[in-house]
């Protein structure tokens, strides 16, 4: 483990091989929104905004050598240390350019944050703050939907503090409370490729290293930095004060949004009423349009019927008139063969016509078919004995018999009976 001057002494060689590296190696960054869990794009830039300079930021440095003792070691140490760390860093750049760092490859984040979650319970205990167990884009994701506070806890796994922060402070029982209670907190080890891929994004100087991040002007944020070993009530108090005062922007925010779900609510009942209007004319216009075919054809059935009424009409006066101009020659009084016959009509009028005795009781049917006065079907009955005569072709009588062949005197009196309703 390296001694605690040792990271202060190489911290400003480390920021310039950062920004030396980031010459050459794209910064990565967020993009909002959730990504594949099985496949993310590594190349995808994390959408962060980190540039922000009001950013809050706590570094708690390592405490000076005390004594003649401890300034003689240190002056002593100094260009030793010096030497190592420069050499090391050299060899670390070179290195790069030979074989890239297989870090820079995410392949399963998911898989990282799980591994990282196993090994700091089985070294720190279970008792500790709830881990988001999902990709650093997915915790963004939720942290900007809910509209809560986001804690970014960077592992660095070589570094002399980690043990002391994650055993005495991060494990704390009031820590463990405010975070749980209050926030989002996402973790993972440096040395996993998911971890260091939002190093690069968070460009952390040293560690333990916690950001807090937040929905602020639209934009995931970066509102705080806290750097180097924090005792409980430190966290408890810096944590405290950053989310105190960011807090109105997340005020803010819930507004904003509540109006604009308030106004998109609004927005669509005035849609569904204007649909439910729109289809209520529709089916007004429908109804009508059927009302309006329905009478059409009415009018068109009564037309029709008119017209065939009409046909009925004029087919039935052609029949009597033929009817008509058929019938044989009516006999003369004095002649003995002929039959006088008085008819009654349903109308109770009176037709009297005479008959020969020879001819068939068609001639009767035919000459009272072929009266304007007479119905349309009709059937012709005698009283002495009462009968219907049989006038018309049937199953019985093929062929009507004659007046005489009927029974029928020289004058009787006939009843027509109406047929047309039958």
């Amino acid at each position: 483990m390296a001694a605690p001057e040792e990271r202060d002494l190489t911290q400003e060689q480390t920021e310039k091989l950062l920004q030396f590296q980031a010459a050459v190696q794209d910064r990565l960054n967020e993009q909002e929104g959730v990504p594949s869990v099985f496949n993310p794009p590594p190349s995808r830039p994390l959408q962060v905004n980190t540039a922000d300079h009001r950013i809050y930021s706590y570094v708690v440095s390592r405490p000076q050598p005390r004594g003649l003792l401890g300034w003689g070691y240190y002056l002593i140490m100094l260009p030793f240390r010096f030497t190592y760390y420069t050499i090391l860093d050299i060899f670390r750049f070179a290195l790069r350019f030979i074989r890239p760092d297989p870090r820079s490859r995410v392949t399963d984040p998911v898989g990282d944050i799980v591994s990282f979650m196993h090994i700091f319970e089985e070294k720190y205990g279970r008792t500790h703050p709830v881990f988001y167990q999902g990709t650093y884009s997915q915790a963004l994701n939720d942290a900007k939907r809910e509209l809560r506070f986001l804690l970014v806890y960077l592992h660095g796994d070589d570094h002399q503090d980690s043990d002391d922060f994650c055993r005495n402070t991060l494990c704390s029982p009031d820590v463990v409370s405010l975070i749980n209670n209050r926030m989002l907190f996402w973790a993972c080890s440096t040395n996993k490729p998911e971890g260091y891929r939002v190093s690069q994004a968070l460009r952390e100087n040293t560690y333990p290293f916690l950001a807090m991040i937040m929905l602020k002007d639209r934009r995931m944020t970066v509102v705080g930095r806290l750097e180097g070993l924090i005792q409980p009530d430190d966290l408890i108090n810096q944590l405290t004060f950053i989310m105190d005062a960011n807090q109105t922007y997340l005020v803010s925010e819930r507004l904003e949004r509540e109006e604009r779900n308030q106004t998109q609510v609004l927005r669509q009942q005035q849609d569904e009423a204007y649909l439910a209007s729109l289809r209520a004319d529709q089916e007004k216009e429908r109804k009508k349009q059927e009302e309006r075919e329905r009478k059409r054809q009415k009018e068109e059935e009564v037309q029709q019927q008119k017209m065939a009424e009409e046909r009925r009409r004029r087919n039935l006066q052609e029949e009597k008139e033929r009817k008509s101009e058929c019938l044989p020659p009516e006999p003369s009084p004095d002649d003995p063969e002929s039959v006088k016959i008085i008819f009654k009509l349903p109308n109770d009028s009176r037709v009297e016509r005479r008959f020969h005795f020879t001819q068939s009781l068609t001639v009767i049917h035919d000459f009272l078919f072929s009266l304007k006065e007479s119905p349309e079907k009709f059937q012709i009955e005698a009283n002495f004995p009462r009968r219907v005569l049989p006038c018309l072709p049937s199953e019985e009588w093929p062929n009507p018999p004659t007046l005489q062949e009927a029974g029928l005197s020289q004058t009787e009196v006939l009843f027509v009976q109406d047929l047309t309703d039958d």
